[in-house]
């Protein structure tokens, strides 16, 4: 459906006369250059944030514990608009440039917020949600500083980054954000027995013989490294990863061995909806995906935060 709707709507018989290498040369521009690459974008990136999602949550045992909400995507976002304004990596690795400095901009407010709400008796779900909602409030002044010293072309580019919007998708950036998305879910995989652990509390994990500590870095770093890639290609895309784990546990339950792969596949189906939506309600002009799916995911987080309030929710 994503291949056939757009600016220009085809049908399923000429999206498919394409990809059999038997369609017109306009459609083939159309398909192979602008759309696939986009579609297959949106998947992989739609991917990474629901699974680093899905990960945040079973760390921190909470269900409010989106990257977005706990600091990532702001450091993130911080880290990767340095770079642009500095123009560092300009031209042919700009996207690796960008995506490191994102990387960098993550872990670190990451870390900052780990520990500020780390205590003796463990990590504190309240004071992780404050300190996430004060360095994102910090790294967004700073980028607003980085805004009022660059040229308007640096300041639209930035503008326009932050917004998220996956316009500029090509085969370069797929490739990098099916890599990212292939590392996460591998270095992910021996991580299900410890987050099942961990839904019985960190010191109770511990008791059973997982490396508690490890553990939390491994999982810091993929939730930093798959964030620092999304903000990179893409902007920053909230309530994703907080909305489709939700989702998943509806009808799958808590046990990660079940819920981290679904996350992935949901994911990616909701940011290709999400893509799809943000380049046909206006067409030919785009919404800038972050503002899509904010607009889809604020209701389902404000009834969140509704049950979580009537003790509905337990973390």
């Amino acid at each position: 459906m994503a291949l056939t709707l757009g600016a220009i709507p085809l049908s399923f018989s000429e999206v498919f006369a394409v990809l059999s290498g038997s369609g017109e040369a306009l459609h083939e521009t159309l398909i192979l250059q602008l759309r696939l690459p986009r579609v297959l974008q949106a998947a992989a990136i739609g991917g990474l944030l629901a699974l680093t999602g899905a990960l945040s949550q079973g760390m921190f045992r909470n269900p409010l514990a989106d990257p977005s909400l706990i600091g990532v995507t702001g450091g993130a976002s911080l880290g990767g608009a340095l770079v642009l304004a500095l123009g560092i990596g300009a031209g042919t690795g700009a996207d690796l440039s960008i995506s490191v400095g994102a990387f960098a901009g993550g872990l670190i407010a990451t870390g900052l917020v780990y520990q500020i709400a780390r205590t003796t008796q463990g990590t504190s779900v309240s004071t992780l949600l404050l300190a996430g909602v004060a360095i994102t409030a910090l790294a967004g002044a700073l980028v607003s500083v980085l805004e009022m010293t660059v040229d308007n072309s640096t300041l639209r580019r930035v503008a326009v980054w932050r917004l998220g919007s996956l316009a500029g998708a090509d085969y370069h950036s797929l490739a990098l954000s099916c890599t990212a998305l292939a590392l996460v879910i591998l270095a992910s995989l021996p991580l299900r027995n410890v987050l099942n652990a961990f839904l019985l509390g960190e010191a109770e994990a511990g008791h059973l013989g997982y490396d508690t500590a490890r553990s939390k870095a491994l999982m810091t770093s993929l939730i930093a490294a798959g964030m620092g890639v999304t903000v990179a290609l893409a902007g920053a895309i909230a309530f994703v990863g907080l909305v489709v784990p939700h989702m998943v546990r509806l009808y799958s339950g808590p046990e990660h061995k079940a819920l981290l792969p679904r996350c992935t596949l949901l994911g990616a189906l909701v940011l290709v909806l999400a893509d799809l939506l943000s380049r046909t309600l206006l067409a030919p002009g785009e919404i800038p995906l972050g503002i899509i799916t904010a607009l889809l995911g604020v209701p389902f987080f404000l009834i969140l935060l509704r049950r979580y309030q009537s003790g509905l929710v337990i973390s």
